[in-house]
């Protein structure tokens, strides 16, 4: 432990150290070559503007580099083993794309992936609104507001591993310790093996999501809520409105976006989605999702880098769209 903490620390001064350095010596550097000199007939030549173009480009050189290294050849390479073969090397056309298309397996997981998509988004806004709404009319929100946040603290395995303690399973006459059989016991029913129960244990694993992200929407609206004029709210008593058309009628409309935001947000979230699915199932029982698919296919068994390229080509033009819908609505709002 103590070694760990100690290359930690080591790496964290080396790295501030080498950042330091190189922030150090770029400008140095320039200043060396564009300095202000004078010509043949004595005249000082100003290269002020010319550093000022040339400098920022040293500072985020790194960064574009690292950018372009990790991330835009990525995408060009996945798109060309897109429609090579199982080792790369062959040119096999749509194959790739005709098998996916094809493919029961596949064709599960894009279903369970659009079920994921409609159902944690829309619960985790719905219950963060509605928690972030309530937290604030009683003494102990604060708190309630503290322990739903919580989550958001816990890793996606760490919460898996929390959940499968509740969905645990030790078969039929035997002492139960997960929590929602234990509690199925105590009513008289009968335990189940939650996470093998097709199609409704993929809703039994979107709550563990549900769980981390309620906290992320909670806060994010509950902030938006505090933005809603009070004079508005007030004259809309007034005139006679209840709280539920108050919620409904003022309230959502005037954080109507800021809800689109963190939706989409989770959304993003959901179609990249891996950690649950493999350390609570590894996509058994029809719980296979996109990524989880790519997965297997590019690692595992030998590897197929033609297939498992596909499949992540998918994710990523799924993902694509509520991107540049995020960037759009970003740049709307810098305009008012």
């Amino acid at each position: 432990m103590t070694q760990q903490l100690f290359r930690a620390a080591a790496a964290v001064v080396m790295g501030v150290g080498l950042c330091a350095f190189y922030f150090w010596g770029t400008n140095w550097l320039l200043n060396r070559l564009l300095s202000d000199k004078p010509d043949a007939d004595g005249i000082i030549i100003r290269k002020q503007h010319l550093r000022s173009n040339i400098s920022p480009w040293l500072f985020t050189g790194p960064a574009l580099l690292l950018l372009g290294t990790y991330l835009v050849y990525p995408v060009f390479e996945t798109i060309k083993l897109s429609f090579m073969d199982r080792t790369g090397d062959t040119f096999i056309g749509l194959a790739n794309y005709r098998w996916a298309f094809t493919n029961p397996e596949f064709l599960q997981a894009v279903t369970n992936n659009v079920l994921w998509l409609v159902v944690v988004p829309s619960l985790s806004c719905v219950m963060g609104l509605l928690i972030a709404t309530l937290a604030d009319r009683v003494w102990w929100g604060t708190i309630a507001r503290s322990l739903i946040f919580m989550p958001m603290a816990i890793s996606f395995v760490g919460a898996s591993v929390i959940w499968k303690f509740v969905y645990d399973y030790n078969g039929p006459d035997v002492s139960q310790i997960g929590l929602l059989n234990a509690i199925v016991v105590a009513f008289g029913g009968k335990p189940q093996a939650w996470i093998t129960i097709p199609f409704w244990n993929n809703f039994f694993l979107m709550i563990i999501l549900i769980w981390i992200q309620t906290g992320f929407a909670m806060v994010i609206l509950g902030a938006a809520l505090r933005g809603v004029p009070d004079e508005i709210l007030e004259a809309a008593r007034i005139d006679g409105a209840n709280e539920v058309q108050l919620f409904f009628h003022i309230v959502v409309p005037q954080i109507r976006t800021t809800i689109l935001v963190v939706w989409t947000t989770i959304t993003i979230i959901v179609l990249k989605i891996f950690d649950i699915v493999l350390a609570m199932t590894n996509g058994q029982w029809d719980t296979e999702v996109l990524a989880n698919l790519m997965f297997d296919w590019m690692f595992r068994g030998g590897g197929d880098f033609g297939r498992g390229s596909t499949i992540a080509l998918v994710i990523m033009l799924a993902v694509f769209p509520v991107l540049i819908w995020n960037i759009r609505r970003f740049k709307q709002q810098e305009r008012l």
